[in-house]
Formats: structure tokens, C-alpha cells, sequence
């Protein structure tokens, strides 16, 4: 299980959503070989004074924010890193720069979903990648 939050200026959301929205999933897909249909983002647009950032970084700054269950080697998670990288300048031509990535890890009985505990679910997938 991945839940995405993307983080950015309501103007960098609307312009660059859908292709986001891609870049980020191919990157889970092919980096931790999560399965295509298993899709969980949420797009938060933000205002100029609710989004306060180093004047380092261009109006295109976007926070993603990963959740997911633990289990994944460092290597595969640095390579989901790398690969979103690449994709959202790529893809959405956002520079790396204005790129920030955090994961968060919890076992899986920390989740509840579809009425069970995480722990609890088949997946047809495997986590420890």
C-alpha cells in the first residue's frame, strides 16, 4: 500500500496534475513493482501565503509526502527516489531543485483498510522489494 499526498502552488497543480499524476505512479510501479491499477493520490493546491518556501526554489516547488508499509529494501526506495526525479522533470518539467521527497514507513498493522487490518489483507503484490 501507497498513499501519495502532492504538496504545491494551486497554479503548478493545475498545470501539471495529470502528468504528476503519471510520473509519480510510473516511478512506484517500476521502481518497487507496485501493481498499475493500485493508484492512491491526493493533490492538495495551495495558496501563495499558505505555502511558504526557501527563495531558493521556483514557484514549481511541489512536496510529495509517501506512505506506505514497511518492508522495502533502502535500495528499491532509493531507486523509487531517483526515478521520481527523473519522471517529474521529464515529464512535468519541474527541476529537481523544486523537488522535495519524504517516505514514511508503518507496519502494516498500523493500516486499516477495506473493513480488515493491513496485516490482515491478501495482497497481490509483494512489499519486501
Amino acid at each position: 500500500m501507497a498513499q501519495i499526498k502532492i504538496y504545491a502552488l494551486a497554479n503548478t497543480i493545475t498545470q501539471h496534475r495529470q502528468a504528476l499524476s503519471t510520473a509519480i505512479h510510473t516511478a512506484l510501479v517500476s521502481a518497487l513493482n507496485y501493481p498499475v491499477e493500485k493508484k492512491f493520490q491526493r493533490f492538495i493546491a495551495l495558496a501563495p501565503e499558505d505555502f511558504i518556501f526557501p527563495a531558493d526554489r521556483s514557484s514549481n516547488y511541489t512536496i510529495l509526502e509517501i506512505s506506505m508499509f514497511e518492508g522495502r529494501s533502502t535500495a528499491s526506495k532509493k531507486a523509487f527516489i531517483q526515478q521520481l526525479f527523473t519522471n517529474i522533470e521529464q515529464q512535468c518539467g519541474i527541476a529537481s531543485q523544486d523537488i522535495e521527497i519524504t517516505i514514511t514507513e508503518t507496519p502494516r498493522h498500523h493500516w486499516g483498510i477495506r473493513g480488515q487490518c493491513g496485516d490482515e489483507l491478501s495482497l497481490n503484490y509483494k512489499v519486501d522489494v
